[in-house]
């Protein structure tokens, strides 16, 4: 049976990927925090919430990353890729859902994919998953001529913006169209901007509450409009996708694989 870890399990995604996987009853073999913090030998189940687990917190380093088969990490991108760093070192399969990545970030990712299998997805839920091929067949039938918007919102504590699954909705419809998503698209409009460029591809951010993760992908013609919405209630719906993203992991060949494999929807494509 895989066995799994979770980096960063004190987090709002470490603690419900504890409690998704206490649930599921997957063999939960690490939960870790950063090095010196105050939370080290506390119980992993009881800090997410679902009750005394027998699996203490520790900390984050070569030899607790030695004790699980696939790790997750949804913590932070200078602590992912110093954290994939050990898996390498130890040889061991990473789920990654830390979005906000700079480019030569990213380019670290793929690199330790040479050596290592991961999955990296902007979002691990299903839903959001579809919804990236839904877009594509609405772009073919109506993105010639509509105008066509992206609309998310997150907590208020999300650090960037727009969401990676917002430039992943992007990405898929400039991609549809035959576009390169970095010239048309538009972040956020002020002042007295003059008429819509059809060919571009506009986005609008919203932060505040505890909102989880909205997301629209609209495509607005003349007298009619298509909207596709995809909105999280609760973050186990990533939790579930990755752990789902780590079982399949187990024993794949290095290289750099995608929620969309996972699912098998890249056969949809």
């Amino acid at each position: 049976m895989t066995t799994i870890g979770i980096f960063g399990a004190n987090g709002r995604m470490g603690r419900a990927l504890v409690s998704v996987a206490a649930e599921q009853k997957l063999k939960l073999t690490q939960a870790t925090v950063r090095q010196g913090s105050a939370l080290v030998g506390v119980d992993a189940g009881e800090l997410a919430g679902c009750g005394k687990l027998g699996l203490m917190l520790s900390e984050t380093c070569l030899n607790s990353v030695q004790q699980a088969d696939v790790w997750v990490d949804f913590t932070m991108p200078e602590a992912m890729l110093a954290q994939l760093e050990l898996a390498v070192q130890a040889k061991k399969a990473m789920v990654i859902g830390v979005t906000g990545l700079s480019d030569e970030q990213y380019a670290k990712v793929k690199a330790a994919s040479e050596l290592i299998p991961v999955v990296w997805a902007p979002n691990m839920s299903v839903g959001v998953n579809l919804l990236l091929h839904l877009v594509q067949t609405a772009a073919k039938v109506m993105g010639q001529s509509a105008d066509i918007e992206i609309i998310e919102a997150h907590h208020r504590f999300k650090k960037d913006a727009p969401s990676g699954t917002a430039l992943a909705i992007g990405n898929s419809i400039a991609k549809a169209l035959g576009r390169d998503l970095s010239q048309c698209a538009v972040y956020g409009r002020e002042g007295i901007t003059g008429e819509r460029d059809q060919q571009t591809i506009g986005f609008a951010t919203v932060r505040g509450g505890d909102i989880i993760g909205d997301h629209t992908a609209l495509f607005a013609d003349l007298g009619e409009r298509l909207e596709i919405t995809h909105k999280a209630s609760s973050r186990s719906t990533f939790a579930q996708g990755a752990l789902r993203a780590a079982l399949w992991l187990q024993n794949k060949q290095p290289g750099l694989y995608s929620m969309q494999q996972v699912l098998g929807l890249a056969d949809l494509a």
